[in-house]
């Protein structure tokens, strides 16, 4: 074990997203502020309450090949899509032990998922039900397990330092970070694949977060339908895909050379302990998280000048993140750009961590924050608060040493915030 802990860096990014089939098609489509929500298609949906979603804009089959694809349930394709993408991103062209590049006694998977093989689940019921017992896959119970894209992706890039899979609802993704990050720090690992996943756009989850009036029904005018801070909001829009990034401690990425996107400085996190869905109204325990963070790193809330926000387009939940950051980082949360993402991408839940960690990585390594589109009047107490919204249009940031911070929240009073800084 290091006795001092190690600095961390992203040296590789992957996703596969509603608005791209990779890191660099997502980042345009942020930047173009472009929606992927889109009507549900088919019988299974038509009547339903909600039928829009954020679907995955290239489907893995495309990018997998059918013996691989078949085994997996679809939030194990998406993380394995992303997490080939960041490997090749970072510079390895082979498996760990294949080469010197990395040891894979070092190497480390977190990859971690909300809800994990529900589609899996349900659809084998569903065949159980209609065809038999004979019909039922051979391949169900690893397809269904939460564990499953980690542990596909540790198979894939030869992991042995470490594969595990934290299951924190919507925190879930920011939450696998942040352990990679220990993993670095701590010496157990030099170098480890990390992020989020999520596949649950099924008709039993949409009614039941519908049933649960958490889910914008507006499927007339579904592109339009996720619009955190507006007035007219009314509820998030479910999304599907996985973002992934490559961690490395600092000496390890430099001894082979590799080009280094950001640090990751640190987390921190918190729980409410107010209710299992319902978020706490003053912001406590995020403005706990936030603290956190800012303890634990050293840094100072004047350093920050970009934040990816959780933003669901929920009513109480984005006023309540805002409180929050507005009461420990008080006056300099004047000069931090917010941007919304899920405004484009829907909420990914587990997922959600992960494909907007790598936007918060693009953000700092292009120094632009992406825009919160479909604002069209401001919710009242957001403007009372007077966070500084990045609004239709992305927004350059400032030159020199720059740190952005990422919130990721989840029912049951899970809070995780990451802070990254540029290099």
């Amino acid at each position: 074990m290091s006795s001092t802990p190690r600095t961390v860096v992203v040296t590789g990014i992957g996703a596969t997203t509603p608005l791209g089939g990779d890191a660099a098609s997502f980042w345009d489509a942020l930047v173009a502020g472009r929606s992927g929500v889109r009507p549900l298609e088919g019988e299974r949906f038509a009547d339903i309450p909600v039928r829009i979603a954020a679907q995955i804009a290239v489907e893995p089959g495309e990018v997998l090949p059918r013996p691989v694809a078949r085994k997996l349930d679809r939030s194990a394709q998406f993380a394995l899509v992303a997490a080939q993408e960041a490997w090749k991103d970072a510079g390895f062209t082979a498996k760990a032990g294949d080469d010197d590049a990395v040891d894979p006694e070092r190497l480390g998977s977190v990859i971690a998922s909300g809800i994990g093989g529900v589609t899996t689940l349900l659809d084998q019921y569903d065949v159980l039900k209609e065809k038999g017992v004979r019909r039922v896959s051979p391949h169900t119970v690893p397809m269904l397990m939460p564990n499953s894209p980690s542990a596909n992706v540790g198979l894939e890039v030869n992991a042995r330092a470490g594969v595990h899979t934290p299951v924190s609802a919507c925190a879930s993704g920011a939450e696998a970070i942040g352990y990679a990050v220990e993993m670095i720090r701590t010496g157990r690992a030099d170098v480890v694949i990390a992020g989020g996943t999520e596949a649950a756009i099924h008709p039993l989850p949409v009614v039941a977060f519908a049933n649960m009036m958490a889910m914008s029904k507006n499927n007339d005018e579904p592109e339009l339908a996720s619009r955190p801070y507006d007035k007219a909001r009314d509820g998030f829009v479910l999304g599907e895909g996985a973002g992934v990034v490559v961690l490395e401690s600092e000496e390890h990425a430099k001894a082979r050379g590799a080009r280094v996107y950001c640090e990751v400085v640190g987390q921190g996190l918190s729980a409410d302990s107010h209710h299992i869905a319902q978020p706490e109204p003053t912001g406590r325990g995020v403005a706990a998280a936030v603290q956190n963070l800012l303890d634990a790193t050293g840094l100072k809330p004047s350093e920050i000048v970009h934040l990816n926000a959780h933003a669901t387009s929920t009513p109480q939940g984005d006023v309540a993140e805002i409180k929050a950051l507005r009461r420990v980082l008080g006056d300099d949360l004047d000069h931090v750009a917010v941007s919304a993402t899920k405004s484009m991408t829907g909420h990914l839940l587990g997922g959600a961590g992960g494909i907007e960690t790598v936007a918060t990585v693009l953000a700092l390594h292009h120094r632009l924050a992406p825009p919160t589109i479909n604002v069209g009047e401001l919710d009242d107490e957001i403007a009372e608060d007077g966070a500084d919204i990045v609004r239709d249009a992305p927004r350059k940031l400032p030159e020199g040493p720059i740190t952005a911070i990422n919130n990721s929240f989840g029912f049951g009073g899970h809070n995780v915030v990451l802070a990254l800084r540029s290099v």
